[in-house]
């Protein structure tokens, strides 16, 4: 009977495991060793599309929505859901979700309410608005937590991407405003953004990944310090954090990808403890940018700031197993606006 008792306990263990490992296999994107990647964040649910008629024109084999996908900014679930389905119905939209894998996550004006943190009070009942809205299958894990956060492997050829979506709303606590400056926030000095239950998940993901490259979506800026909006600098101790996990974790190399502020712009920092930079693309909006030029501070921009509306794309392609990458700004009419080189 002991031994009986050990098999079925094995046995248990095996199917666990094999239905854990089933929970992040995703479908080969591409056959080849190099794969296209689009993402973009900030769609008025009034307005038309044409720039999704420039994204799938790249075929991207991924298109990652990083929040923002509609503006709901309501306590009523039957705002949101109306919204959802205007976006969801829009012809060029439609055209790419024919050809393209499509994941995401929320911001604030998708998650409810601008600026919302852990406070919101129908957060739950947003989430399932938005898994929804992006076809996520009943029994996915995200479904059974708190929050939208996501892993998702994908081979491509010989390799594996890992994609990383942070849920930069559910468990943020909240922020002051700033009355004696500009900025529109006090730094919440101790606060949190991601929840300890999200740390842990996020933690094991980069621990125990065997993808060649990892991008993380958020949905704030994650290494841009001086603007004074929403950013993960608004809560040092929750980014040093951050950055502190992946210089003790070590993955292969990770960008970050970001969206929010109605703006495209690369930022790079270099992390104590990680033989690489750091980079966060920024892509913002879709729809809508700003209403005219001004000047904004970040010591650590690549390049320059765009204002245009914009996607942003990646083309990820491994050389003798080292990812080289380059990072695309384009326009609405699929303009080429930025193109930055990254040779891990």
């Amino acid at each position: 009977m002991k031994y009986i008792f050990s098999a079925l306990l094995a046995l248990g263990a095996l199917a666990c495991s094999q239905q854990d490992k089933g929970q992040h296999e995703e479908a080969v994107l591409t056959d080849t060793n190099a794969v296209t990647i689009a993402f973009g964040s900030c769609a008025h649910t009034y307005d038309s599309l044409p720039v999704f008629t420039a994204v799938a024109a790249h075929q991207p084999a991924l298109w990652v929505w990083l929040g923002d996908i509609m503006y709901g900014d309501s306590h009523d679930m039957g705002v949101l859901a109306e919204k959802y389905r205007l976006q969801k119905e829009k012809p060029e939209y439609r055209a790419l979700r024919s050809t393209a894998k499509v994941i995401g996550i929320w911001d604030d004006h998708d998650y409810g309410v601008n600026d919302g943190g852990k406070y919101y009070t129908m957060k739950d009942e947003s989430k399932e608005l938005l898994l929804d809205f992006l076809d996520v299958p009943a029994d996915d894990p995200v479904r059974g937590h708190q929050g939208v956060y996501s892993a998702h492997d994908y081979p491509f050829g010989d390799h594996l991407l890992k994609v990383i979506l942070l849920d930069t709303r559910y468990f943020r606590d909240t922020l002051a405003p700033d009355l004696g400056s500009t900025n529109r926030y006090l730094p919440n000095e101790e606060g949190d953004i991601l929840g300890e239950e999200q740390w842990q998940w996020l933690a094991n993901e980069l621990k125990t990944s065997k993808a060649d490259f990892h991008l993380i979506g958020s949905g704030i800026q994650v290494i841009a310090e001086e603007q004074g909006y929403e950013k993960w600098a608004n809560f040092p101790r929750a980014r040093q954090r951050l950055f502190a996990l992946l210089a003790e974790t070590k993955p292969k190399p990770v960008l970050f990808i970001s969206g929010d502020r109605h703006i495209a712009e690369v930022s790079k920092i270099t992390i104590p403890g990680l033989d690489y930079p750091l980079y966060d693309f920024t892509s913002s909006g879709l729809t809508h940018t700003w209403g005219m030029a001004w000047g904004e501070p970040n010591r650590y921009r690549v390049d320059s700031l765009i204002i245009n509306k914009n996607f942003g794309l990646i083309r990820l392609a491994m050389q003798s197993g080292r990812p080289q990458v380059t990072l695309e700004v384009r326009g609405e009419n699929d303009e080429l606006l930025q193109q930055t080189r990254i040779a891990y």
